[in-house]
This record gives C-alpha cells, sequence and structure tokens, in this order.
C-alpha cells in the first residue's frame, strides 16, 4: 500500500502546481487583457487609428507584459530552456492567436460593416477568449514545457550534454 501514498502524494503536488500556473496565468491574463481592451479603445475611440491597426499595437504591448510574467511567475516553477528560444515560440503562439483576433474583427468590421465601438470591443473580447486558451495549451506544451519535455528538448540540441544529463540544469548565455 506504499504505492498508494505515493500516488497520493503526487496527485497532490500535481494539483498544486496546476492551481498555482492557473492562478498566476490569470492573474497575468487579467492584467494583460485590462490593457489590451483599454488601450484598443483609446487608439480606435479617442486616437483615430483604424481598428485593425488600433488591435495590433494594443495586443503587441499586452503580449510583451505577458512574456515577462508568465515566465518569472506563472511557469517559474517549469525548466528553462532560454530566452531567445521561449520569446521566439512565445511571439509565434501570440502571432497566431493575434491573426485569429485581428479575423474576428476585420470580419465584423468590414464584411458585416460595424462601426461601432461596442460591437468592435465585443468582438475583440470574444476573439481574446479563444486566444486565450489557445495560449495556455501552447505555453504549457512548447514554449515553458515540463521538465522532462524541456530535458529532451535540449539533449536534441545540445551535442555536448552526454546523455542521461540533465540539460535543463546547465547555465545558459541566454537566460
Amino acid at each position: 500500500m506504499r504505492w498508494v501514498e505515493g500516488v497520493r502524494v503526487r496527485m497532490g503536488t500535481t494539483w498544486r502546481i496546476l492551481l498555482k500556473e492557473l492562478s498566476a496565468f490569470g492573474v497575468v491574463g487579467i492584467v494583460c487583457f485590462a490593457i489590451d481592451v483599454l488601450l484598443f479603445q483609446l487608439l480606435y475611440a479617442y486616437v483615430g487609428l483604424g481598428a485593425v491597426t488600433a488591435k495590433f499595437l494594443a495586443t503587441l504591448l499586452s503580449m510583451t507584459v505577458a512574456y515577462v510574467g508568465h515566465r518569472y511567475w506563472s511557469f517559474s516553477h517549469r525548466a528553462r530552456t532560454g530566452v531567445r528560444r521561449e520569446y521566439l515560440l512565445f511571439a509565434v503562439v501570440n502571432g497566431g492567436t493575434l491573426a485569429l483576433n485581428l479575423g474576428v474583427i476585420a470580419l465584423v468590421r468590414y464584411p458585416l460593416g460595424q462601426e461601432s465601438a461596442l460591437v468592435l470591443q465585443v468582438a475583440n473580447i470574444v476573439g481574446i477568449a479563444l486566444g486565450t486558451v489557445i495560449r495556455y495549451l501552447s505555453y504549457r506544451r512548447w514554449v515553458f514545457p515540463a521538465p522532462d519535455l524541456a530535458a529532451a528538448t535540449l539533449t536534441d540540441d545540445r551535442p555536448d550534454v552526454p546523455a542521461g544529463q540533465n540539460p535543463a540544469a546547465a547555465t545558459h548565455s541566454d537566460n
């Protein structure tokens, strides 16, 4: 029955880590959501930029804030695979979700002919919600991988690390 205790302890640890990730992801997400929505509204309704341009600029700023928050808080317990690699993948994931969100806004604005800031803001929020699910799953899987996956990735990329050694613990010049 010792294995039952081991499973119970492991499950408790797994749930605590998942709860930490989700809660920190949520806080960072709320802050970045506010930045995105408020900046979009400011740039579109008050500065006079086009809807797609306003969304693009709002997302760039909120994405940068999100990377810092997620790297140093939400996923801080996960293996480090290098700032360049992480930021590149982070940018690719966010670029994909930005394209999705821009597509939603462009669809509502142009083919549907909606110009109302309120209608466009609702479209913006729908796009953000879809992107949030995609981003969380992508960050966990590819950007900030679990230590075992990170070790496999680093072993493949770093021929100087002998097989069986934990390359995630090795120092990286770009961290």
